[in-house]
């Protein structure tokens, strides 16, 4: 069964929300025209957002079948999850072992009532409405504490949502977030994994304007677009698996990648796979 608790009912149509309006980029219809005309902004911006999208959720899935089918990982805490689409993260898995658990978090109320109507009737499913920064509280909810079991192979992912959270000096910035992860992973047992991938761009104007851009119409619910080294960081005690931190289109993909003229240009999703 799809549960959670919601700490918050009412849905501002008129702010673009990252979660809607990545659904919009991958096609969804669970999206508002303030989300619409943000993502034709983004676009005008960085013109490969859309096939961004795709590759992205297409490297999720990817990671997902991997670690449940290569490395026995039966448990999964999905951080900014985003709105249910094709082949979610509970489906993915449990198309490799059935009795993989997984708990997805995001703080859009919308994800929230999506999660609750749309996401298949299942056990082994929770959905939880919070802030991700807040570790403490996620990993001492109730429907953590009933599907991620000690001693038990676990994932905690972060894909495409470290640029959402902006840098601090008080422990809520994403470096230190990733470290408050792995201190709660370790403390359920040995070997278990962080994946991690956020958006990157060597061009400095890029980044500001698509940083400036998501500041602006999200109400300064975003963070930025980061460099390379700066994702690298985020890996700090880590042991990175093949095929290292790399654009996620090139992790151990399905079918040949892109040649390098067809790749994007503007920017990227960069990150991998790390094991405490």
């Amino acid at each position: 069964m799809v549960r959670g608790e919601e700490y918050e009912t009412s849905i501002d149509v008129h702010t673009p929300s990252v979660a809607r309006m990545c659904d919009w980029l991958l096609g969804g219809v669970d999206n508002y025209l303030s989300d619409r005309e943000a993502c034709a902004e983004l676009l005008e911006i960085a013109p490969s957002a859309q096939s961004l999208a795709r590759s992205n959720r297409s490297f999720l899935g990817r990671a997902v079948k991997v670690l449940a089918e290569q490395y026995g990982v039966e448990q999964f805490i999905d951080h900014g999850s985003g709105l249910p689409t094709q082949d979610n993260v509970h489906q993915v898995a449990q198309r490799v072992n059935q009795n993989c658990r997984v708990v997805y978090i995001d703080n859009d109320p919308l994800v929230l009532a999506h999660g609750r109507t749309r996401l298949e009737e299942n056990a082994n499913v929770a959905v939880i409405q919070a802030d991700i920064r807040d570790t403490k509280a996620i990993f001492g909810h109730g429907e953590t504490q009933r599907l991620i079991q000690h001693n038990c192979r676990t994932a905690a992912l972060f894909v495409s949502v470290l640029h959402c959270i902006p840098d601090a000096d008080d422990g809520r910035g994403p470096a230190a977030l990733i470290q408050r992860t792995a201190k709660e992973l370790r403390e359920l047992g040995p070997g278990n994994f962080v994946v991690i991938c956020q958006l990157i761009s060597d061009d400095p104007a890029v980044r500001r304007k698509v940083t400036r851009l998501m500041a602006r119409k999200t109400g300064n619910s975003w963070g930025r677009v980061r460099e390379r080294s700066e994702v690298q960081a985020f890996f700090s005690g880590l042991q990175i698996l093949e095929p290292g931190l790399v654009d996620v289109v090139d992790w151990r993909p399905d079918s040949p990648p892109p040649p390098a003229e067809l790749r994007t240009r503007d920017w990227a999703e960069w990150g991998g796979l790390g094991q405490l």
